[in-house]
C-alpha cells in the first residue's frame, strides 16, 4: 500500500468527427459469440421478429446489441417481405420517391427549414428532413466548430446499399400513406388516391406495397394490425370495383380495358388467398358449365345392341374444343400470363364437364361388359387428349405465355386419374380371361378333331413345299404387314373403314400354310371392332376347313432364290384386297360373310404340280396324320392379336407421369408376359408332349410303309409350326414391346420371360427329337431287317457279284436322308447337329448289331464293304466330323471279311492303331467270328494273336 499507480485519463470519444464515425464501423459479431448469456444468432432471431418501434429499446440495452441492431441479417428478411426483389414493386418505390422529391421541390420556398422527427417509431434513423436543401445547408452551417470538407480536398461517394438502408427508404416512402387508413372504410380509397386518381395499376401496386408493409413479417408500427384491417377492407372495395369494371368491359367486348383491369386486380391479389376472384368470376359466367348435361348425353355412345359408337363423344369433344379456343383465347389475351388462367379454365372444363361425361360413360360400359369398359376407357382418354393440343394451340398466340406442354398434359392426366386404378386392374384380368378362353377353345377343337377324319393329301403343309424356309419367310412377311395395321382405339361408325387387305401367300411349289387364316386382316382390322378373343367359340376360330372358307390358288415357284423372285403387290379391285406374292397368284372368297376361320388349300391351278410333288405324309397312318393339329398358328395369332389389342389400349396411357406411369409400364410388361405364358405353357408344351407320346406308341412292324416314319414326319411339321410361332413372337416383340423396355437388361421381367419361352420351345423340340430319333432308328432297323435277305452276305459261290449297296441299305439311307432333309430350316444349327450326331451314333449301333447277326463269306464281305461305304457317304453328307470319323473306322472294319490268310487277319485284329482306338482287339475278334470260315481259321487266328494252342497249352481237368 506504499505506492499507488496513477490512473491515466481515457478518451471516450475521438476528437474529430471522422474518427468518431469510424468508431461505430465495426464488424458484426461472430455467430458463436455471446452477448450476455445468449449467442449472437439468438439476438438476431429476436430482432428479426420484433416490431420496428421496439428495436431502439432493445438496442439501448448495451453497445453490443446496439451494433447488432444495425446488422443486415436483421433487416434482410423485412426488405424481402416488402417485395423489394419484385421488379414492379421496386419500380413503384422509385416512382414514390420521385413524387416525394417533386412535392419537396414545390414546397422549397414556402416552408421554413425544419427537422421533422417522427415520434411514432422512436427510432432516430427514421427521421425525415422535410426542409428544403438550401435551408438545411444554412441550418447545418450554424453549428459551431463544424468542419466542412471542401470539394477540392475530398470527393463524395454514395453510401453502400444495404438491406437496412433499403428498408429505411421504403419505410419513409410508405409511412405517409398510413395516415389515410384511419379514415372511415368507405373513404379510405378516396383519401389514398385523391383526384385526379392515378392509374388503376399504380393504385394496385401501392395497395400491394401497403399490404406487405403492414404484415406480421415487417411490423413497422405499433398499431399495424388495426391498420392492416382497414387496409384489407379498402382492398376488398378496390377489388369489387375492379370486378364491376371488368364485367362492364366484358359485356362491351372491350378486351383492352379488360386486360388493364385484370392486370390491376392480379397485382393487388394475394396468392395466399387461393383462386383469383376475378378469374373465377369470369369462368362462372361461361354457359358450358351449366348446360352441358342437358345438351349432351354420354349414353348416346352406345348403339341399340350395346356396342360402342363414339360419334356422340366426338361431337361433344368438338364442342368443348370450340369453347376452349374461343374463351381460352380470350383468357390468353386478357389475363396476365403469370395468372395461368388458361390452365385453370381448362382444368375446370376438364374436371366439371369432360370428367363427369366420361364417368357416366364408363359406368354404363362397366354394366355391359369388361371388354366394353376397357375399350371405352382407352377411347375416352384418347378423345379427351385432344384438349392438350388445343391448349397449346391457344397458348402460343401470346409470345410471353408460360404454358408448357407438360402443364397442358397434366390437365388431362389429373382429370383421368380417378379411372386409372380400375382400368389397369381390369385390363390384366381381361387378358387372363381372354387367353384362357382361347386356349380352352383350342383344346376343345383338338378333342373334336381327334374323332374326325384326318386331313387329306391336299392339305397344305410346310413339308409339302419345295422350300419350307421360304414358306416361313412369306408367312412372317405377311404377319409383319398385318402387325403394322393400326388398332382402332376410338370406335366410330362414320369413319370410312377400308376393306381388308393383305394375305399370307406361301411359295415353294404347291405349298400354302395351313392355319394362317388369322392373317386375313378382316379378322384383325378395326372394322371388326366387334371381334374379340372372347368370341372364339361362337365365331368358330381355330376351325379347319369349312364351307365358305377362303381359298388361295398359288402357282408354282419358278425359282427359289429370293433375289430372282422379288415380292410384288398386286391389287384386286373387285375384292378390295392387296395380295403379296412373288409369283402370279389369285385370291378369291367363296363366302364373304363366313365367320369361320378360312383354311388355306391348294387350288385347281396347281393340281399338276401337286401330282409331281411327293407328299411324305400322304400314305401315313391316319392315327399319326393329325400331328400338325397339335399346334395351331390360328391360336398363336389369336393370342397375339388379343395381346396386341390390350397392349395398344394400355399404350394410350404410356405417357402418364408419376405413380400411374410406373403402373402403366408394369401393366404393359405383364400383358406381354401373360401372352408368352399362355402360348408356351398352355399351347406349345402340351402339343409337343402329346406328339412325343404318340411317337413312342409307334410300332414300325405294324405299318406297311417303310420309307418314312409317319409320326416323325408329322413331328417335323410340328417343329416348323413351333419355329414359326417363335419367329412371330420375336417380330411382335421387336415391333410392339421393344420401344418400352431395355432389351439389354437381362433382369427385366419381359426379357427373362421371353428367354424362358424360347427355352420352353427348345426343350420341347429337343425332347420330341429325342423320342423321334428313337422312333426313326427303330424304323431304320426295321427296314434293314425287312429288306435284308437270309443269304445277303453269304451268296452262293457261283453267283456273280454285283457290287453295290443292298436293298435294305438303300431303303434305310433313303429313309434317313428324307427325314434329315425335312428338319433343315425348322430349328437351330445346334439342335440340328445334335440330331445328326444322335442318328449317327444309333446307326453305328444298329449296323454293328446287324453285322453280328449275319454269316459273312468272302464274297459277302465285299457286299458288307459296299453297304458300309454307302452309309459312310451318307454320314459324311451330314458334315458332322466326329460321326464321320466313326463311320470311317466302321468302314475299315469291313476289311476283316475279305482277308483270306488267317495270319494276316490276326495281324489286322492285333493292330490297335488301325481303328483309331474306336475298336479294341476284343471287339474286332467278335466281328470276325461272323465269317463263314471261322471254324477253319479259328485256331490259326488264336495262335497268332495269343501265341497259344488249345491242344498244347490248355489242360482240361
Amino acid at each position: 500500500m506504499d505506492k499507488f499507480t496513477t490512473l491515466e485519463p481515457v478518451k471516450l470519444h475521438s476528437s474529430t468527427p471522422a474518427k468518431r464515425a469510424s468508431h461505430y464501423v465495426t464488424k458484426p459479431p461472430a455467430h458463436f459469440s455471446l452477448i450476455g448469456r445468449l449467442p449472437a444468432d439468438v439476438h438476431i432471431f429476436i430482432l428479426a421478429y420484433l416490431a420496428v418501434p421496439d428495436i431502439p429499446a432493445y438496442a439501448r440495452t448495451c453497445r453490443a446489441l446496439s451494433r447488432l441492431a444495425t446488422d443486415d441479417r436483421v433487416w434482410e428478411k423485412r426488405w424481402k417481405s416488402l417485395g423489394g426483389d419484385q421488379p414492379q414493386l421496386a419500380a413503384m418505390l422509385d416512382d414514390l420517391e420521385s413524387q416525394s422529391k417533386a412535392r419537396n421541390a414545390v414546397r422549397k420556398g414556402s416552408i421554413p427549414p425544419t427537422l421533422s422527427v417522427d415520434g411514432d417509431d422512436d427510432f432516430g434513423d427514421f427521421t425525415t428532413v422535410s426542409a428544403p436543401a438550401d435551408a438545411m445547408d444554412d441550418f447545418v452551417s450554424g453549428f459551431a466548430g463544424a468542419s466542412i470538407l471542401s470539394p477540392t480536398t475530398a470527393t463524395w461517394t454514395p453510401p453502400k446499399q444495404t438491406f437496412r438502408s433499403r428498408y429505411i427508404r421504403a419505410h419513409n416512402l410508405l409511412k405517409p400513406f398510413v395516415s389515410a387508413l384511419s379514415s372511415p372504410p368507405h373513404s379510405i380509397l378516396g383519401v389514398l388516391f385523391p383526384a385526379p386518381a392515378p392509374p388503376l395499376r399504380q393504385q394496385s401496386h401501392i395497395l400491394r406495397l401497403l399490404s406487405l408493409f403492414l404484415s406480421h413479417w415487417v411490423k413497422p408500427l405499433r398499431k399495424w394490425e388495426s391498420l392492416r384491417s382497414s387496409l384489407r377492407a379498402a382492398m376488398d372495395l378496390f377489388g369489387e370495383a375492379l370486378l364491376t369494371a371488368f364485367d362492364a368491359s366484358d359485356s362491351k367486348g372491350d378486351e383492352k380495358a379488360m386486360a388493364e383491369v385484370a392486370q390491376a386486380s392480379w397485382d393487388v391479389w394475394d396468392l395466399a388467398e387461393g383462386l383469383w376472384e376475378l378469374a373465377r368470376a369470369w369462368a362462372d359466367k361461361q354457359e358450358i358449365f351449366y348446360d352441358h348435361q342437358s345438351k349432351w348425353n354420354s349414353l348416346d355412345n352406345f348403339t341399340n345392341d350395346e356396342q360402342l359408337d363414339f360419334d356422340a363423344m366426338d361431337a361433344f369433344i368438338t364442342t368443348i374444343l370450340a369453347t376452349l379456343r374461343e374463351q381460352g383465347g380470350r383468357a390468353v389475351r386478357v389475363f396476365p400470363p403469370d395468372a395461368a388462367v388458361l390452365l385453370s379454365f381448362s382444368e375446370r372444363l376438364a374436371n366439371e364437364v369432360v370428367g363427369e361425361y366420361i364417368i357416366s360413360l364408363l359406368t354404363r360400359a362397366r354394366e355391359i361388359s369388361n371388354e366394353a369398359f376397357l375399350k371405352a376407357t382407352a377411347a375416352s382418354f384418347r378423345e379427351a387428349w385432344r384438349i392438350v393440343d388445343v391448349i397449346m394451340e391457344v397458348a402460343v398466340t401470346r409470345s410471353d405465355a408460360v404454358v408448357t406442354r407438360t402443364r397442358a398434359e397434366d390437365v388431362v392426366y389429373r382429370m383421368f386419374e380417378a379411372n386409372m386404378d380400375e382400368y389397369l386392374d381390369e385390363e390384366i384380368e381381361y387378358v387372363k380371361h381372354t387367353f384362357d378362353m382361347v386356349c380352352r377353345g383350342w383344346e376343345k377343337t383338338l378333342s373334336q378333331h381327334a374323332t374326325t377324319q384326318a386331313p387329306t393329301q391336299d392339305t397344305a403343309r410346310f413339308l409339302g413345299s419345295h422350300n419350307p424356309a421360304q414358306v416361313k419367310r412369306n408367312v412372317l412377311a405377311s404377319f409383319t404387314d398385318v402387325l403394322l395395321l393400326p388398332v382402332t382405339i376410338v370406335p366410330r361408325t362414320t369413319v370410312a373403314v377400308g376393306k381388308a387387305f393383305g394375305a399370307a401367300l406361301t411359295h415353294g411349289g404347291n405349298a400354302a400354310v395351313q392355319g394362317i387364316a388369322m392373317l386375313n386382316p378382316q379378322r384383325w382390322g378395326a372394322a371388326g371392332g366387334q371381334w374379340g378373343a372372347g368370341s372364339v367359340q361362337k365365331e368358330g376360330y381355330g376351325q379347319f376347313g369349312s364351307e365358305g372358307a377362303m381359298v388361295f390358288d398359288i402357282g408354282e415357284d419358278e425359282d427359289e432364290d429370293d433375289e430372282k423372285t422379288p415380292s410384288r403387290m398386286k391389287e384386286s379391285k373387285s375384292q378390295g384386297h392387296v395380295v403379296s406374292a412373288s409369283v402370279s397368284s389369285t385370291f378369291s372368297t367363296k363366302t364373304a360373310s363366313s365367320t369361320l376361320a378360312p383354311s388355306f388349300t391348294s387350288g385347281s391351278t396347281t393340281s399338276s404340280t401337286r401330282a409331281t410333288t411327293p407328299n411324305p405324309s400322304a400314305s401315313s397312318s391316319a392315327s399319326f396324320d393329325k400331328f400338325e393339329l397339335l399346334l395351331s398358328l390360328d391360336t398363336a395369332l389369336e393370342l397375339i392379336h388379343a395381346d396386341r389389342e390390350s397392349l395398344k389400349r394400355c399404350e394410350t396411357f404410356a405417357g402418364y407421369p408419376g405413380q400411374y406411369g410406373h403402373r402403366v409400364h408394369e401393366t404393359l410388361e405383364e400383358i406381354f408376359v401373360l401372352m408368352l405364358q399362355a402360348l408356351g405353357e398352355r399351347h406349345i408344351r402340351p402339343g409337343f408332349e402329346r406328339a412325343a407320346e404318340q411317337m413312342r406308341a409307334y410300332r414300325p412292324a405294324e405299318h406297311e410303309e417303310t420309307n418314312s416314319v409317319a409320326p416323325l414326319l408329322q413331328f417335323f411339321e410340328l417343329v416348323h409350326i413351333g419355329d414359326t410361332m417363335q419367329s412371330m413372337v420375336q417380330v411382335y416383340f421387336d415391333k410392339e414391346l421393344a420401344p418400352h423396355i431395355d432389351k439389354t437388361d437381362f433382369l427385366n421381367t419381359v426379357v427373362r420371360e421371353k428367354k424362358r419361352f424360347e427355352d420352353t420351345l427348345d426343350d420341347s423340340v429337343a425332347a420330341g427329337l429325342n423320342t423321334g430319333t428313337e422312333t426313326l432308328m427303330n424304323q431304320v432297323e426295321h427296314i434293314i431287317m425287312k429288306y435284308t435277305k437270309p443269304r445277303e452276305y453269304y451268296p452262293p459261290e457261283d453267283e456273280p457279284l454285283e457290287l453295290g449297296p443292298t436293298e435294305g441299305c438303300r431303303e434305310a439311307i433313303k429313309c434317313l436322308q428324307m427325314h434329315c432333309q425335312l428338319l433343315k430350316g425348322s430349328t437351330s444349327k445346334e439342335v440340328l447337329e445334335v440330331f445328326y450326331q444322335e442318328i449317327g451314333i444309333r446307326l453305328i449301333a444298329i449296323l454293328q448289331k446287324h453285322i453280328k447277326r449275319q454269316i459273312i463269306s468272302l464274297n459277302g464281305g465285299f457286299q458288307v464293304i459296299a453297304d458300309l461305304n454307302a452309309y459312310h457317304v451318307f454320314i459324311t453328307s451330314l458334315k458332322i466330323p466326329s460321326i464321320a470319323a466313326e463311320f470311317s473306322y466302321l468302314k475299315m472294319l469291313g476289311h476283316v471279311y475279305v482277308v483270306e490268310d488267317a495270319k494276316d487277319l490276326a495281324q489286322i485284329v492285333r493292330d490297335v492303331t488301325r481303328y483309331g482306338g474306336a475298336y479294341r482287339p476284343e471287339d474286332v475278334y467278335e466281328f470276325i467270328q461272323r465269317r463263314s470260315d471261322w471254324k477253319k481259321i479259328e485256331k490259326v487266328v488264336d495262335k497268332t494273336m495269343y501265341n497259344l494252342s488249345f491242344k498244347e497249352d490248355c489242360i482240361i481237368a
